[in-house]
C-alpha cells in the first residue's frame, strides 16, 4: 500500500485524494484478476474466467494480425504457417491459465511483430527471403517431368495429374511449358 511520509508537504486534502485514487485503482485491479483468475491455478479456473480470457486472446490476436499483415493467414507459406502455430500454441496457455496471461499476450505481440520484421527484410533482400520462403522448384519443363525435383517436393505424378486437371484444366503433360512447386506449397502452371 501507499504510504506518505511524515515530512509531506502535500495538503491534508490532497494527500487523502491521492490515498483514495490510489485505492480505487488497486479495488479496480483486484476485482479484475478475480475476474479473470490471474493467479489462480489453471485446474481451478471457471468457466467464466476461461471465457472471459478467451474473448481477451481473441481480440489481442485480431488486432496483432491485423497489426502484421494479411499475407499470413492467405499465403500459407511455411514462413507464415510457423506463426500461426506458435500463436496458437502460445495463446493457449494464456486461456488455459499454465502461463502467466499478461506475459503470454506480451509474447505473442513480440512474435507478431518478428515476423512483420522478417516479411520486410524478405521484401528487400531477396537472398534473406530465399533463407526464410524457400524458392520455386521447376518440376516440368517442355512436358518433361524432373522426377528427383517431384521426389524432393513430395509430388507423385497423380499429385501433378490432379494438379493440372483442377489449376490449368487438361490432363495433358504435353501442354505444359513449365510447372513449378512455388514456395506455399502449391504447383503453377505455365502452358505452351
Amino acid at each position: 500500500m501507499f504510504r506518505f511520509a511524515q515530512h509531506d508537504n502535500k495538503p491534508t486534502g490532497l494527500r487523502i485524494a491521492c490515498h483514495d485514487t490510489i485505492g480505487s485503482m488497486n479495488a479496480f485491479w483486484n476485482s479484475f484478476e478475480t475476474l479473470l483468475g490471474l493467479g489462480v491455478e489453471p485446474r481451478n479456473l471457471t468457466f467464466v474466467q476461461i471465457s472471459l480470457r478467451g474473448i481477451i486472446v481473441f481480440l489481442v490476436t485480431l488486432a496483432a494480425v491485423r497489426l502484421g499483415h494479411k499475407r499470413s493467414l492467405s499465403r500459407k507459406t511455411p514462413f507464415d504457417a510457423v506463426l500461426l502455430v506458435i500463436l496458437a500454441a502460445v495463446l493457449s496457455r494464456a486461456i488455459n491459465g499454465s502461463a502467466a496471461f499478461f506475459a503470454t499476450l506480451g509474447g505473442a505481440v513480440v512474435l507478431v511483430a518478428l515476423h512483420r520484421l522478417f516479411a520486410f527484410l524478405t521484401f528487400y533482400s531477396h537472398r534473406f527471403g530465399i533463407l526464410v520462403k524457400g524458392r520455386p522448384d521447376v518440376i516440368v519443363r517442355d512436358g518433361q517431368c524432373d522426377v528427383s525435383m517431384m521426389w524432393r517436393n513430395h509430388v507423385s505424378t497423380h499429385d501433378l495429374d490432379e494438379d493440372m486437371r483442377l489449376g490449368v484444366h487438361t490432363d495433358d503433360l504435353s501442354s505444359i511449358r513449365v510447372a513449378r512447386v512455388e514456395r506455399s506449397g502449391d504447383v503453377s502452371f505455365i502452358k505452351k
